[in-house]
């Protein structure tokens, strides 16, 4: 329980809107999608401007008060929530768009505004905002920056951090740094803005962001693959690479059992390649309007064939088409949960490691859980795979969630032998806050906990969560 007095001081710094007790309204902010976390708060605070944050978090920073941050609620690592009866500080009513500049292009918006909504502002001024993930719909901006986003796009546009000129951030103590100048070349010293994307909330609060803005494309060229082999996709993904100038937007790999749950579970779905029993691969080329992307990948893919990479092909011929193509790769999750439980591992290794990675973690895991389905897919283009893992029948579900432990410390044993990361783009939150004091060298972590005492040293930003040893 909160002392009276700080509790009043907090309500009073989140002003008369800014705060609610009501355990119904506090629910929805105490359990993440999946539910593998549910926490506990007395009090939910909803700020509406920067200033408002900046009075809570001093009031924090002097009572020592620990407060979580939290976005849209749509993280998969539990960093969002609160665990331990902390404050939740929800960022959803700083929405405001500060800015656009199409001739700058950049644009400045709060951190409580969701993807879809930043990616349509871009949009509206004949801009690009390319960060695309399937949780667009809900997810924050600050959230976004705070997880290091990556989704979709990365292979063309990077992740969250090459996304950003600029943010505001509320320190710890309710101080405000901000970095929005708008410039692409500034040497003045650290690039302190690069401290806090991919922090989850342990350094400081986000509130604002200076986003970089991209041309449209003129169009897309999209193309369902069917490979001979997995091993010949990243050869495949460097001759398209060549072939159309870097264009490559997404390049996402989908194992045959993922398009049969898709084909079975998903409504309106179908196989674009019925006849292809083995690995396919999304291919998106994005192109300015004097590159016929469409001529180059099929010369591409032509030879690919001919040299015994390719299997079979089909393109979108349509919007219709593409959105249909879409939909198999973003339903893959969802497909998933009818099959019985699973168990997600966002990783990435080295492009040249792929396939290796894939063939030794799927005779793993099968070894250590006789009968347990891998479904891997994703990112393959920029080496991000999600290596998830679903039980043998829905039946079974009790029996792969009670080896969870044991079947992901194998992955990621997988992972690390290859020199690849534990988490590609989904953070470490409590998921694995202490399991990367395994893999990530004794240095690095000693300087990640330096800054953190440095940044909040009476702990109270997201206690608990990214470090291990809860950070101090």
């Amino acid at each position: 329980m909160l002392d009276p007095h700080i509790l009043a001081r907090l309500k009073d710094a989140a002003g008369p809107q800014g705060w609610t007790e009501d355990p119904a309204d506090i629910a929805p902010h105490l359990v993440e999608d999946r539910g593998r976390w549910k926490g506990q708060s007395a009090l939910l605070l909803k700020p509406k401007t920067t200033a408002e944050v900046v009075a809570i978090l001093k009031a924090c920073h002097e009572t020592g008060t620990p407060v979580v941050p939290q976005g849209g609620n749509t993280g998969l690592v539990g960093g969002q929530i609160a665990m331990n009866g902390e404050v939740i500080l929800s960022l959803r009513r700083l929405n405001q768009v500060r800015s656009v500049s199409p001739a700058d292009n950049t644009m400045i918006v709060e951190a409580g505004v969701t993807l879809a909504q930043a990616q349509q502002l871009a949009d509206d001024a004949n801009r690009l905002f390319p960060l695309s993930l399937g949780s667009q719909g809900s997810c924050t901006i600050g959230g976004n920056l705070s997880t290091n986003a990556g989704g979709v796009g990365v292979l063309r546009y990077g992740m969250m951090r090459e996304l950003v000129l600029g943010l505001e951030v509320v320190l710890a103590d309710g101080r405000v740094l901000d970095t929005m100048r708008g410039l692409r070349k500034d040497n003045t010293g650290y690039d302190l803005k690069q401290m806090f994307i991919g922090a989850e909330g342990t350094l400081g609060v986000i509130t604002a962001a200076m986003l970089k803005l991209f041309p449209k494309p003129a169009g897309h060229a999209t193309v369902f693959v069917g490979l001979t082999d997995k091993a010949v996709a990243v050869d495949l993904l460097n001759r398209i690479q060549q072939d159309t100038g870097n264009l490559v937007t997404a390049f996402e790999i989908i194992p045959r059992i993922a398009m049969d749950f898709v084909t079975k579970h998903i409504a309106g779905v179908r196989n674009p390649l019925p006849d292809h029993q083995g690995w396919s691969v999304l291919l998106e080329v994005s192109h300015p309007a004097a590159f016929d992307a469409t001529a180059a990948l099929e010369e591409a893919l032509a030879r690919a064939i001919t040299d015994g990479l390719v299997a079979d092909a089909v393109f979108a011929k349509s919007e219709q088409d593409r959105i249909a193509f879409w939909k198999i790769r973003e339903t893959i999750p969802e497909a998933q949960k009818p099959e019985g439980a699973s168990l997600k591992n966002d990783v990435s290794v080295p492009l040249t490691k792929i396939t290796e990675f894939l063939d030794s973690a799927d005779k793993a895991v099968r070894a250590a859980l006789p009968g347990v389905r891998p479904v891997a897919f994703g990112h393959i283009g920029d080496g991000n795979i999600h290596f998830n893992i679903s039980a043998a029948s829905p039946a079974e579900s009790a029996k792969l969630l009670a080896a969870r432990d044991m079947i992901e410390h194998i992955v990621l044993d997988e992972v690390y032998k290859r020199g690849g990361s534990i988490s590609a783009e989904h953070g470490l939150g409590q998921a694995k806050n202490e399991t990367i004091a395994h893999y990530k060298g004794a240095v690095e972590l000693d300087v990640m906990r330096t800054l953190k005492r440095a940044m909040d040293p009476k702990n109270i930003l997201n206690p608990g969560k990214t470090l291990p040893n809860a950070g101090h």
